[in-house]
């Protein structure tokens, strides 16, 4: 829970104008483990190394939490209103 890192993994339009190294925020401490890593954009190390957001086709999914994110999680907000 808290400030954490995310590193790219592969491209989504949502993380556009976001580096490897970019601090977000995480409310909790679940994280999924998808069967298929090809799906994986971001991954985090807190303990273990997860997947921290994951997205296929128009769907996009992350544990950390863009609207508690600061500038970041504004850019993200951003991307998704000129992507939908």
């Amino acid at each position: 829970m808290g400030w954490n890192a995310i590193t790219m993994t592969q491209h989504s339009p949502l993380l556009t104008g976001l580096n490897d190294g970019t601090y977000l925020y995480f409310v909790h401490s679940y994280y999924v483990v998808p069967d298929d890593q090809s799906v994986v954009c971001t991954q985090t190390s807190y303990g273990v190394t997860f997947a921290s957001s994951i997205s296929r086709d128009n769907i996009f999914a992350c544990q950390f939490h863009p609207e508690k994110s600061q500038r970041a999680g504004l850019q993200i907000i951003r991307n998704f209103a000129v992507w939908s």
